[in-house]
């Protein structure tokens, strides 16, 4: 149906790995041109012009990140109503998404472009690499609106089933922004401004490939004179959405807590910090991937009360996410030298970054099985525990690397990432069990499709 895939329907495991592997090609071509990108402003302007960039990082995804929230927390409302085969609800959900996207990305923009230069100031940023990373941070904030629009409509296509689209967005958007990032800093010679200029461009591109598929769907085209959204449908869907922003940005203080540290080191560990974040981002994805997928699979499944489905749909997802940590984490822990060399040149940032990446390997799986229970609690309309998981990330986070900093160094902050995996995915694993058996048994009491806990 118009190149979706409706997940209540058809083998579990089929229609999930018909729906992952586009999502994870997506999500890699994004992780990749976003290590070309760091590559290009490494190789190309050199290690200071890195460690601006890198750190804007944790910035990046306080605001960003809360726009990503907002936009999967409003896409579980689109799957559920998908599920029900709800069309008319589905459009109206639609329709209030946009409005509230005008609304809130506005907001966001003024806000961070005025408070850019503080927080800068309040992450101990060094002088030598803070006008880099203002420049860089302007363009980007500047550009929000850009992100915001495909970010939305890249979600409402997963609630949908389609992950092909976005993949080919990303296609389309991953060579425009690789060669603009190359041409402006190694031709024309811009700097880090034109690694930001490039990354804008590239998702205005991807964002109106989405659009053009979307408004090729049939079902989501207006049908005569339907009543608009009303009051209640904006409370349910910031009720789902604020939570899951508020966790991407809470989670993002913790992560800016930890660089404030960092830059407290020096210079050569922010570079370091920088390149370690990137491959974290990088191998984490296909578990990430999963999570989205489960997020969309469930969201559909939960709409049509079938339980059954989503407790198989979670057990195929795990599978991916330790398949994902027995590949990708024992390369970090048996080529950490190799992997910071890609995007380092100094000795001494390599030996950092080797000294870390082994460390954060090793439990990479957390994260990886953090990223499907979240989801799966998400997918079923529970957004308040994510949030909640999210704020025992950033305290276990800044605990962690605030306690042992002095005495560990750059290894605390390792650590302190791992903390912060291991309590939120505990929080998730107990609230998914939990959540599942109480409506699964209300559903079971209604005579519907139902799923008994062994």
């Amino acid at each position: 149906m118009n190149g979706t895939i409706d997940f209540t329907q058809g083998k579990v495991s089929r229609v999930i790995l018909a729906f992952f592997f586009p999502m994870l090609a997506t999500g890699m071509l994004q992780q990749f041109y976003t290590f070309a990108d760091t590559a290009i402003v490494g190789r190309g302007l050199g290690d200071n012009a890195l460690a601006a960039v890198g750190n804007m990082g944790s910035l990046c995804f306080l605001i960003i990140g809360f726009s990503m929230g907002l936009a999967n927390g409003f896409s579980v409302l689109v799957a559920q109503s998908y599920g029900e085969k709800n069309f008319a609800a589905l459009r109206r959900t639609i329709t209030a998404m946009i409005r509230l996207a005008v609304i809130i990305t506005s907001t966001l923009t003024v806000l961070s472009i005025t408070f850019l230069h503080p927080i800068l100031t309040l992450m101990q940023t060094d002088e030598s690499i803070i006008g880099d990373s203002l420049t860089y941070g302007y363009i980007l904030f500047g550009g929000l609106s850009a992100t915001i629009f495909y970010n939305m409509s890249a979600g409402v296509l997963r609630s949908l089933g389609d992950s092909k689209t976005p993949l080919k967005a990303i296609v389309i958007s991953s060579v425009l922004n690789i060669a603009m990032d190359s041409f402006f800093i190694f031709v024309l010679h811009t700097g880090v401004w034109g690694a930001a200029a490039a990354t804008l461009i590239s998702q205005v591109i991807s964002g109106m490939v989405c659009l053009r598929k979307l408004r090729k769907i049939d079902f989501l085209k207006k049908q005569g004179d339907e009543p608009k959204p009303d009051g209640g449908l904006y409370a349910r869907l910031m009720k789902n959405g604020v939570p899951m922003a508020l966790m991407n940005s809470i989670t993002a203080v913790g992560c800016m807590a930890v660089q404030y540290y960092v830059n407290g080191l020096g210079v050569a560990f922010t570079s370091a910090y920088s390149a370690c974040s990137k491959y974290i981002n990088m191998f984490m994805q296909p578990a990430c991937t999963a999570g989205l997928s489960m997020s969309a699979y469930t969201g559909q499944n939960y709409g049509a009360r079938r339980f059954d489905r989503i407790s198989e749909g979670l057990k195929v997802c795990l599978t991916i996410a330790v398949i994902s940590y027995a590949l990708l984490g024992s390369v970090m822990i048996f080529f950490p030298e190799q992997l910071a060399s890609l995007l380092l040149t100094g000795e001494e940032q390599i030996a950092y970054a080797a000294e870390f990446l082994p460390i954060c390997g090793g439990m990479l799986f957390a994260v990886d099985m953090l990223f499907v229970f979240r989801n799966a609690v998400q997918g079923m309309g529970f957004p308040l525990i994510p949030m909640i998981s999210g704020i025992t990330e950033m305290v276990l986070r800044i605990g962690t690397i605030s306690l042992f900093i002095g005495q560990l160094g750059f290894r605390a902050t390792a650590y302190a990432e791992i903390c912060a995996w291991v309590g939120a995915l505990l929080i998730n694993a107990i609230a998914y069990r939990v959540i599942f058996a109480r409506e699964n048994g209300k559903n079971i009491s209604h005579g519907k499709h139902g799923f008994a806990l062994q």
